[in-house]
This record gives C-alpha cells, sequence and structure tokens, in this order.
C-alpha cells in the first residue's frame, strides 16, 4: 500500500466514524478488517492530524479568557468570574455563582466548613432544592456575631444550606469574640468546642467570605469601631483584610493584633489543610483582602466579579 492509498484509508475511516456516525464494528465489517484496527487506524489519524477538534468555548461563559488569566496568575486550581453589578445586588449575583458551584463540585458524603457573612448566606439562600445530598454534613468554621447579625452567622448559614440541600448540619455554641486570649485559651479547650472546629479541619470542603481591610469590615462596624481610628495595629497598612473572621496582612498572614488573639475561629493554617477551599468575593472595597488571601494561598477557588476580576490580572 503507498502512502497516498494509506492516507486515503485513515480519510475514509475517519469519514465513516465522525462524519456518518457509524460504528467501529460496523466499519470493521464494511472495510474486511478488524475493530481493533479500526480504532488504531482512527488513533492514527488524529496523530497524522487528519482528524481535529474544537472545542466551542463558548457555553463556557462570558470570562472564560479572564478566569484562566488570574488562575494561572494565583495559582488557583478554578475561577469563576460573574457579571459585575450594582454594588447592592452584587451579593446576590456573586452567591448564586456559589451555590451553584458548590452544587456542582458537592460529592455525596462531603463535610463542608462554612463561615459566615451576607455573601456566603446568599449562596446557601440560593443552593437549589432539587440537588438533595442527604449525606452532606456543613460545619462553622467561626463563633457567631450575636442577634443583631444573626441571619448571617455561620451556624444560620449551615442550618440554611443543609435545609436546601436535605443534608445535615452541627452548631458552634460560642460568640465571635472573648474579652481576652486567656478567656479564649480555656474555651478552646472545651470537648464541645473541640468537636466542631476538629470537623471543620478535616473537611472536603471549605466555602469562605472575604473582607476588605478594616474600615469596610463587618467586624469593625460591629465590635471595633472605636479602634480602628486610634489603634495603628488596624492600619491599612498593616491589615488588608479578614477571612473567617481572622484579620490578614497584605501577604495573607494572620496580622499581630488583639482582636486575632481573642477570635473564635478555625486556625489559618487548618484551613489550608482543607483540600477544597472556596473563596466568594467581590467589590473595590475587597480588593486588598482578595489579594492578600491569594498571596497567602489560603483559598485554592475564587468567586469574584469580572470587575474585581480584571483588577487582580492587572495586579
Amino acid at each position: 500500500m503507498s502512502l497516498s492509498d494509506d492516507k486515503r484509508l485513515l480519510v475514509e475511516i475517519a469519514s465513516l466514524y465522525y462524519e456518518q456516525s457509524k460504528t467501529q464494528e460496523e466499519i470493521a465489517q464494511k472495510m474486511n478488517i478488524s475493530r481493533s484496527l479500526v480504532s488504531k487506524f482512527l488513533a492514527k489519524a488524529r496523530n497524522e492530524g487528519i482528524i481535529e477538534f474544537t472545542i466551542n468555548d463558548k457555553y463556557a461563559g462570558p470570562y472564560r479568557e479572564l478566569e484562566e488569566q488570574i488562575k494561572g496568575k494565583y495559582g488557583l486550581e478554578e475561577v469563576v468570574c460573574t457579571e459585575s453589578t450594582d454594588p447592592n445586588f452584587q451579593i446576590k449575583v456573586l452567591g448564586i455563582a456559589a451555590a451553584k458551584y458548590l452544587s456542582r463540585i458537592l460529592k455525596p458524603t462531603d463535610v463542608v466548613a462554612v463561615s459566615s457573612g451576607t455573601t456566603v448566606h446568599e449562596a446557601a439562600e440560593n443552593f437549589s432544592k432539587q440537588h438533595q445530598l442527604p449525606n452532606v454534613k456543613f460545619v462553622p468554621l467561626v463563633g457567631g456575631l450575636g442577634m443583631e447579625h444573626i441571619t448571617i452567622q455561620s451556624n444560620r448559614v449551615c442550618e440554611l444550606l443543609a435545609y436546601n440541600s436535605g443534608g445535615r448540619s452541627v452548631e458552634l455554641h460560642a460568640p465571635i469574640t472573648l474579652d481576652d486570649k486567656e478567656a479564649k485559651k480555656i474555651l478552646m479547650k472545651q470537648s464541645f468546642i473541640k468537636k466542631v472546629l476538629n470537623e471543620a479541619e478535616g473537611a472536603d470542603v471549605a466555602l469562605v467570605g472575604i473582607g476588605g481591610t478594616p474600615i469596610f469590615s463587618t467586624l469593625t462596624n460591629a465590635y471595633l469601631s472605636e479602634q480602628i481610628d486610634k489603634d495603628p495595629e488596624y492600619s491599612q497598612a498593616k491589615i488588608a483584610g479578614d477571612i473567617c473572621y481572622n484579620f490578614i496582612d497584605h501577604s495573607g498572614n494572620v496580622a499581630k493584633c488583639a482582636w486575632n488573639d481573642r477570635v473564635v475561629s478555625i486556625d489559618l493554617s487548618k484551613l489550608k489543610q482543607i483540600p477544597c477551599r472556596i473563596g466568594v468575593s467581590g467589590g473595590n472595597a475587597k480588593i486588598s483582602g482578595i489579594k492578600a488571601v491569594l498571596a497567602g494561598q489560603l483559598i485554592n477557588i475564587l468567586i469574584t466579579d469580572e470587575k474585581t476580576g480584571r483588577e487582580l490580572a492587572r495586579a
């Protein structure tokens, strides 16, 4: 068989298989050759460029190129960008995206560790009831912010996720902060606290919000509003944002401040050991916090909006 005859044979087999939708068995009978030889010819046709595949990515979303750019720049496993919209509506858009992503990646027996906050709460509220996961467990990562913020605290978010998914949730019976670090040491030794945080540390997935600098933080509005202007340890030069209610510096390390000595939350070194860590946040006020979280590799999946994404790509 000449080279041209060989090429013609490859083209004919490829045409029968890909254009005429013939099975390999049908091609084998037609060509009077074995089925295994058909498979080898198809592989050869691919290797020699006779068969070429094109993946049409127009269905992957309008921000695929931007997502890939951010992913590569920060070493992330996945990035999801949503449309940038009115700030009052942006949280809901991000929450819906996080809910869809979570429902896509969750396995039937996963343990999901969850922080608190408005965006994470939106993710819980928008988790589709059609996606039932009766054996998935949701575990809090942080203590509670009190009655004023009861709807967005970690226990409530876990409860809502469990309700919508048909799964289970546990509660962390602790405040977000204590009077001093000695009180924290005593509380963290209690079995009912250790049990929940140990479950959170061993989770398969973490879903966390990311806060901005202290001036924009929910924490400061609730607990530290009088200290921000007076205490240099809470300056924007020293603190980039917060994650799981731990203030972090611009390198993503836990900042040295009195708040972090008293906060009831997962240790961030333990957070980094959770295999799938989804951070959801967006908006100009959160950019410094997101950059710091990425610098510290505290998350490996980011859900954000387009404008924030472009700022991250430029940084």
